[in-house]
């Protein structure tokens, strides 16, 4: 039997779901499991949304264990109410999105979210956004559709990382769908944790834990993060394959075509999913669309949201569903659709697209002295830890730094700017292009770029891997390697400082015992890093 709870405040909300997951059940026991509700709060809450919990039919035949939130008074003759479907993160239970789930039925939609498939005690296994993760969101809107008072013209989905994934990849297969917000999230799965065609392992690493701990991989999960973690070579072709099919960047005509209104959200310094891959991918759509950008890690700028909490990201969320499934006129489609904030005490800016984020022009920093480097050392430049380096960012405006001084140059290879008289304003992607001379056929270096203060400290604005395989020893080649975009403001008497080393504990390398690599600048193809800027 289902049961009816009504919710007083988020405080409370939140108080059961906290307690829920403290007494959270192990993924094991999914398919025994009876379906569970949160105890009754007070007959003062009778104008308050309902929630339910129920066992929610997925693609397949599984079951997927889900809530539902339905409007104070939902239930009068005819009356018809804007769907939203939340599917989970990566390793979450159906409470994940209560508190957003609460202020989204106070304001008039049904809202269903769900716990993905193959995940604690939803049925299926981990699929990781494959075809049948996609049918079950059409066969979770079906079910509102049959089950609750919901508009079948008015259907939006959303959620945060895996759920944002999920999400767009639906978009592409059911045209009822008709807004979208994909927070954290991915659209090129394959740019995301295998860009510069370099292991993002602690990123891997994690995910994969996770999922162990939280539910069930199946068996070509197992396979393809065993082959990747692995670094089998020969398995890459199918590697690659498999992260296509699990990327919206691959069905962007399909999505196009639907129509559905996409607002993407994401942070500068996403150590899971990089922000670049969905900067491409907005400038490919052509409907409805909206970009946001802020400071932070993984899921960290939705994080206070989840708890009720007063949030920027979920305030736009909210107004984007308004605007394309109630009609709202809000004003969220007549602002600049690319919204970014600076990894500093600044506002918001708007811009009219993703190219005009660096519409100063790009400043060209030649790289010009060669650079001998020996491989497989740290140096001590890094791109900190995955989820906490870009955390304290975020909160106390602390990247990881390194003594640029002081970086042992046999390790690593230096180049600094003259200090700026101005402040300058980087805004966008950092290109670097050089010429790499490998004595052996395959190796890794990492790409980084400073902001060095007067004492020498650098302090780190962006980075980028970059692996090589089956070369000529000896034989040049030139490289070309976007960093992770960002925006960052360099303060008047610092510098930029380019380094490059061989060794990052966020990523698999594959440089050969021995092995040692020398950056030059010939004069036909000179060397630079160009660092695109705001317009002053």
């Amino acid at each position: 039997m289902v049961r009816t709870v009504r919710t007083t405040s988020t405080a409370t909300v939140m108080a059961a779901v906290l307690a829920a997951a403290a007494l959270g059940l192990a993924p094991h026991q999914a398919q025994a499991a009876p379906a569970r509700t949160i105890a009754a709060f007070s007959e003062a809450a009778a104008a308050a949304p309902a929630v339910t919990f129920h066992d929610i039919p997925g693609s397949g035949g599984i079951t997927l264990k889900g809530n539902v939130f339905t409007p104070a008074g939902a239930g009068a003759a005819g009356s018809k109410y804007p769907l939203i479907v939340l599917p989970t993160s990566w390793g979450m239970p159906q409470i994940e999105y209560i508190a957003q789930a609460k202020k989204l039925a106070d304001s008039g939609y049904i809202v269903v979210s769900y716990t993905s498939r193959g995940f604690w005690l939803s049925g299926g296994e981990i699929e990781t956004a494959g075809p049948k993760d996609i049918a079950d969101v059409s066969a979770v809107i079906d079910w509102a559709l049959a089950n609750t008072p919901a508009d079948a013209a008015r259907i939006g989905t959303g959620g945060v990382s895996y759920g944002a994934g999920i999400s767009l990849l639906a978009s592409a297969s059911d045209p009822r769908i008709k807004a979208v917000v994909a927070l954290s999230g991915w659209a090129d799965l394959i740019e995301s944790i295998y860009s510069g065609r370099t292991q993002h392992l602690q990123a891997a690493a994690l995910l994969g834990g996770a999922g162990f701990l939280t539910g069930r991989p199946g068996p070509e999960l197992q396979q393809i993060l065993g082959d990747f973690l692995g670094s089998k070579l020969d398995r890459e072709p199918q590697m690659i394959e498999w992260g296509k099919k699990r990327s919206a960047a691959e069905k962007v005509d399909a999505i196009n075509a639907n129509g559905a209104a996409i607002m993407l959200g994401n942070a500068w310094g996403d150590t899971i999913f990089p922000p670049n891959q969905y900067a491409k991918f907005f400038e490919k759509l052509t409907g409805p669309k909206r970009l946001e950008f802020r400071p932070g890690d993984h899921a960290t700028a939705e994080l206070t949201g989840l708890l009720g909490l007063p949030n920027d990201t979920w305030t736009n969320a909210h107004r984007w569903f308004d605007r394309y499934l109630k009609g709202a006129a809000n004003g969220i489609d007549a602002e600049a659709p690319v919204q970014i904030k600076p990894r500093s005490d600044g506002g918001y800016e708007g811009y009219a697209d993703w190219k005009s984020v660096g519409s100063g022009g790009a400043e060209k920093l030649m790289l010009s002295d060669s650079e001998h480097l020996f491989t497989g050392v740290d140096s001590g430049a890094n791109g900190g830890i995955v989820m906490l380096s870009s955390l304290l960012d975020q909160i106390a405006q602390a990247p990881p730094t390194a003594s640029i001084p002081l970086l042992p140059r046999a390790f690593a290879a230096v180049w600094q700017s003259p200090r700026y008289e101005e402040e300058r304003r980087v805004r966008g992607t950092v290109k670097v292009h050089t010429t790499v001379t490998p004595s052996k056929s395959d190796g890794t270096f990492v790409a980084y770029l400073y902001d060095v203060g007067p004492l020498g400290i650098g302090k780190l604005i962006s980075n980028a891997p970059y692996t090589f395989h089956g070369k000529q020893a000896g034989q040049s080649f030139g490289v070309d390697l976007e960093l992770f975009s960002t925006a960052y403001d360099v303060p008047a008497g610092h510098r930029l400082a380019v380094v490059v080393d061989t060794v990052d504990p966020l990523y698999i390398e594959h440089n050969p015992t021995g092995g040692q690599l020398t950056f030059s600048s010939p004069r036909t193809d000179p060397s630079y890093v160009s660092v695109p800027l705001r317009e002053q």
